[in-house]
């Protein structure tokens, strides 16, 4: 069995990446594409969080919270 990570969904996309540089991969490979563009983790990144960032692309935060448990994140909201 996987060791679950925990990750705080009210942290921002900054925090959560500079935890754990493998949550940007993950995000980059869920359709936020932008989270890897020069500049964009330290202005956007630091108030963005990922029910934020889901909403403005339109993308399910239901799939997006699955594929974290998937790769074995405990989702903490």
């Amino acid at each position: 069995m996987k060791e679950a990570y925990a990750i705080d969904f009210n942290k921002s996309v900054y925090e959560l990446c500079r935890e754990n540089p493998r949550i940007s991969e993950m995000l980059q490979n869920l359709g936020f594409k932008d989270i890897t563009k020069t500049g964009m983790m330290e202005t956007a990144g630091r108030i963005m969080t990922i029910p934020k960032g889901a909403a403005m692309k339109k993308i399910s935060l239901d799939y997006i919270k699955d594929e974290f448990i998937k790769e074995g994140y405990e989702i903490v909201e």
